[in-house]
């Protein structure tokens, strides 16, 4: 029997950008886990934000935190399958690896979000209180903005890349990360599921270009409506897109996949 394994970035994708909210859509994900299809949080979230996710949701999800860092809950799908898979450097050998290598002009144009109070962390984040503490409980991954301009941004990027590090843009801040992505993320995960289970189709949904390479990794790309993306500046095959924002929008998207798969829900 065929088994289908959804990938999704949650934020702008799967939770409302502004509100992190997806409560009119919690009823049809319980349905889709009921139908035997999985559900894989592929996201820059930290570990807390996650749990905290599955715990609203009130489902046991395995999940991949922090731009691919890590796998977790890979025995919920098999007990003979890793708990954990670490794919990541940790933060502190990240930033002692950046701050011996990169010039220090450009050091100064990073602007850590540890080092930020907490009005200006939460005005960054959207987030307050606990939700913001979650946010910022980084263990491979390292938060900043960049007060500098293209061409440095540009020069920093190539440094961090020749060094074997990566710099993971999203909707709101920049994160130090190691040469890890979703992308790569979701391919190791499947190559563990098909030690098991052969026949795989897989569904990537994502709503910003960090969220690319995983799109271009699966079997069926779904991009839900994102006001500051430009449809056309990107070229993948069979991509299917939505012109509702997030919550609805990944319901949308995820009905048209699953009716392209001829999976009946």
């Amino acid at each position: 029997m065929q088994k289908i394994l959804i990938f999704t970035d949650l934020d702008g994708s799967l939770l409302h950008r502004d509100t992190f909210k997806f409560d009119g859509i919690k009823d049809y994900i319980k349905k889709l886990l009921s139908k035997g299809i999985f559900i894989i949080p592929n996201t820059s979230k930290t570990e807390k934000e996650i749990l905290e996710f599955n715990n609203e949701l009130g489902s046991n999800l395995p999940y991949i935190t922090e731009n691919g860092a890590t796998i977790n809950g890979l025995d919920l799908l098999n007990p003979n399958l890793p708990k954990e898979l670490i794919l990541g450097k940790d933060k502190n050998n990240l930033i002692n690896i950046f701050k011996k290598l990169v010039p220090e002009n450009l050091q100064n144009k990073c602007k850590w979000l540890s080092n930020m109070d907490k009005k200006k962390q939460s005005l960054i984040f959207g987030l307050e209180d606990e939700k913001l503490n979650m946010a910022l409980d980084r263990k491979y991954s390292i938060p900043f903005i960049f007060e500098g301009t293209k061409s440095e941004m540009k020069q920093l990027s190539t440094i961090v890349k020749k060094k074997g590090l990566a710099l993971q843009e999203g909707g709101r801040v920049i994160n130090l990360t190691d040469k890890v992505n979703k992308a790569k993320a979701l391919q190791v995960f499947v190559r563990f599921f098909k030690k098991n289970n052969k026949n795989i189709k897989t569904i990537a949904v994502g709503d910003n270009y960090n969220d690319l390479d995983m799109l271009r990794s699966c079997d069926v790309p779904c991009l839900v409506f994102n006001d500051k993306f430009k449809l056309d500046q990107i070229n993948i095959d069979n991509l299917i897109f939505s012109n509702k924002p997030s919550p609805e929008g990944w319901a949308d998207v995820i009905k048209k996949a699953l009716d392209k798969l001829n999976y009946n829900v």
